[in-house]
């Protein structure tokens, strides 16, 4: 079953027509990458996604309902968290206090307590560190913050995007186990990621971006074995 469905999405960003024509869908337990160079238009896809961004035209149907130029508390409470390029923590609050304000508009305390343990389960480190203020903590532990933070909203999609910028080798392999792991619990996952190698190899489907256009779509198998993806995004390899 499609989860979310894409149709013919235009989207400007100031002057520039940033989505042009973008189709996509995603079904329900899927984890889909969107690969791309720096510029392409996939951010722009996620922020429009998550109802920061104004579609001009096209649509978004997310469980069969309209979620295009909706608020985006309406697309957080319907069940789509996003964890956004570059991390955004809180640097002056504590680690629980960020992770916290991924259940605000929850009121089930039962299950939130629940969800704090599932994310100090997930990421020790964020256990040891719950009372230290977001911006002590590193690159790779601010975005497991992020992304624990994003878990608290009890998201059935979950949009991330670039969780490896910027971060150490073996830390881009915790953060993608990671996202195997929440995707297996059951949460969709579509991820924007430059690590195109890594990328492919946790996903079900992927779709390539080029300057706001989709190019190709195919299994991620498929992607892995083409030249075109090989020579554009893989190094060659």
């Amino acid at each position: 079953m499609s989860m979310l469905k894409v149709d013919n999405l235009n989207v400007y960003y100031g002057s520039i027509h940033a989505l042009k024509g973008v189709s996509l869908h995603v079904d329900q337990g899927e984890i889909v990458t969107l690969i791309g160079a720096n510029g392409a238009g996939k951010s722009t896809l996620l922020k429009t996604l998550s109802g920061l961004l104004k579609p001009k035209e096209g649509t978004i149907e997310y469980l069969n309902d309209s979620i295009a130029g909706k608020q985006a508390q309406a697309i957080v409470k319907a069940g789509i968290s996003h964890v956004p390029e570059g991390r955004r923590v809180f640097a002056d609050m504590s680690v629980e206090e960020n992770i916290e304000l991924g259940a605000f508009l929850r009121k089930d305390k039962a299950g939130i307590q629940q969800d704090f343990q599932k994310v100090y389960e997930i990421f020790p480190r964020l256990h040891e560190r719950r009372k230290q203020s977001a911006g002590t903590l590193s690159g790779g532990e601010q975005q497991m913050l992020a992304m624990g933070r994003a878990i608290l909203a009890r998201p059935k999609l979950l949009l991330l995007d670039e969780p490896s910028m910027g971060l150490a080798p073996l830390m881009v392999k915790t953060i993608f186990q990671v996202v195997k792991d929440i995707n297996q619990e059951g949460t969709t996952i579509l991820l924007v990621e430059q690590n195109a190698n890594m990328a492919l190899s946790i996903a079900n489907r992927a779709y390539v971006i080029e300057t706001g256009r989709v190019i190709l779509s195919g299994t991620a198998e498929e992607l892995h074995a083409s030249e075109e993806i090989k020579n554009a995004y893989l190094g060659g390899h």
